[in-house]
């Protein structure tokens, strides 16, 4: 994951998209991840936003593929947020 990775369920579709808080990146890096369902020709359905320590994030990427969430592509961008 750099700057902003998704993470997808292949069973149900939910994503997860981290990305950087650029605010506090240098001193205390933070990061946002947002969970939503992409919706083919719509704007994502984005539910929630929580806000995590980057060891806390990486530690959920890596736990999500651990059961069976994929990397996938970007499905929505910064203009679509929670």
């Amino acid at each position: 994951m750099g700057a902003e990775g998704f993470i997808q369920d292949p069973a149900t579709k939910q994503a997860k998209r981290f990305h950087r808080d650029e605010k506090s990146w240098s001193q205390d890096p933070m990061v946002f991840v947002d969970t939503g369902v992409p919706i083919p020709g719509e704007p994502p359905l984005l539910k929630t936003r929580v806000h995590l320590h980057r060891d806390v994030a990486v530690t959920l990427w890596n736990d999500l593929l651990k059961v069976g969430w994929k990397p996938v592509e970007a499905l929505w961008g910064a203009d679509q947020e929670v």
